[in-house]
């Protein structure tokens, strides 16, 4: 199954991300702080490789690896306390 991303763009809440094997991926904006700070403008910028979304000015990366395990920013997740 080719997962490549053919596509990505957003709206007001959610990215959005057309596979290569036809599924299309909505994941909330929230989940990338960055992301939902950023300018359409620079939402607009974003360069696709066989795994994922860069976005340079905005220094973010999703792998669509990550997007089908349903996970968000992993560098501002709280520490667990055991």
């Amino acid at each position: 199954m080719n997962t490549s991303p053919n596509r990505a763009w957003t709206d007001t809440d959610n990215l959005w991300v057309e596979l290569a094997d036809g599924r299309t991926l909505g994941v909330p904006l929230v989940w990338f702080p960055r992301l939902l700070a950023a300018t359409a403008q620079q939402l607009a910028e974003y360069e696709l490789s066989t795994r994922g979304i860069h976005w340079d000015a905005l220094d973010e990366d999703i792998s669509i690896e990550g997007l089908l395990a349903g996970q968000g920013d992993l560098t501002h997740r709280r520490r667990q306390v055991a």
